[in-house]
């Protein structure tokens, strides 16, 4: 899969029109300095030849040199990928006990008023883009009451209380696309087992609520739970780029926006596989936790 994207994301930024050396040299620059730069970084190559040279130093761990700054691309996304990471991780922080708690409430009390409102509440949530929800916060929170500031510009030594500061309203646009979809997942899994009929065999021998929930229904419910989690967290970590360009974040989501506009491939390239593989690493995470939390699967007949 990995090699099919690095082919598909390759080939795609060599189709994009413009001129990478004239983008470096900008528009004044004479026909002898663009032939000679397109001579030193290769682009005089055919296509399929440079590709299979870049893979070919992947495959040792060399990303290559950025076409704009000249820096190692490893160097130059060590930085962002943290930044990035931080800023799911924090993301997932708010998301997900917000969508466990919305989701089993929703659960347990079914029919009711918290679970109709929680209910319109998701699908609303579902049904609004990052973008709109990113300006409408930084409409009343940043701008209006002024809490927070606009963009997430990060000083040159942050501390964590710097990145927490300036992360709020980055965290809480992930956090609304996801927990949404959560919620709803979990209120379904839990539903199912709670009507389940050793559940209601459990009630009619006088078993506590509590004890129900926490001791028979949830551990039931734990592999298509964890399943949805995991798998929101990785779109988590790839959801990123639309918010981190909003609110001109460093991370490697504006990273890569940066590199298509100036055709820089190395950084491209280098991006879309971490985020490929950060993805399809989640989703291999998400399969085996769901069958080790299942019996069913993990002792087949």
């Amino acid at each position: 899969m990995l090699i099919v994207i690095s082919a598909l994301v390759f080939f795609a930024v060599d189709m994009l029109p413009g001129d990478v050396a004239r983008a470096i040299l900008g528009s004044n620059a004479s026909t002898e300095a663009l032939e000679a730069l397109r001579l030193k970084l290769g682009l005089d190559q055919p296509a399929v030849l440079r590709y299979f040279e870049w893979a070919r130093g992947v495959l040792h761990g060399d990303f290559g040199v950025s076409l704009g700054s000249g820096e190692p691309v490893a160097q130059a996304i060590s930085f962002r990928l943290y930044n990035t990471l931080f800023l799911a991780g924090l993301g997932a922080v708010i998301s997900v006990p917000l969508a466990l708690a919305l989701g089993i409430g929703s659960a347990l009390w079914r029919g009711s008023l918290f679970d109709r409102a929680a209910s319109i509440l998701t699908l609303g949530a579902i049904s609004m883009p990052e973008f709109f929800v990113a300006y409408t916060l930084v409409a009343w929170f940043a701008l209006h009451f002024q809490i927070f500031p606009p963009i997430a510009t990060l000083p040159p030594d942050p501390s964590f209380g710097d990145r927490i500061e300036v992360l709020i309203l980055p965290a809480i646009t992930l956090a609304f696309s996801v927990v949404a979809h959560m919620m709803r997942m979990i209120r379904a899994a839990l539903i199912d087992v709670l009507d389940s009929p050793y559940m209601a065999m459990a009630e009619m021998k006088g078993v506590p609520m509590r004890r129900r929930v926490l001791r028979h229904a949830l551990p039931n419910a734990m592999a298509p739970i964890i399943n949805v989690i995991v798998l929101n967290l990785a779109y988590l970590i790839v959801g990123v780029v639309v918010v981190e360009v909003i609110f001109v974040y460093p991370g490697l989501g504006q990273l890569l926006i940066d590199s298509v506009s100036q055709r820089d491939l190395p950084l491209v390239q280098a991006s879309c596989l971490i985020f490929a593989g950060l993805y399809l690493l989640l989703n291999t995470v998400a399969d085996v936790l769901a069958i080790a939390f299942n019996p069913r699967l993990r002792f087949p007949r």
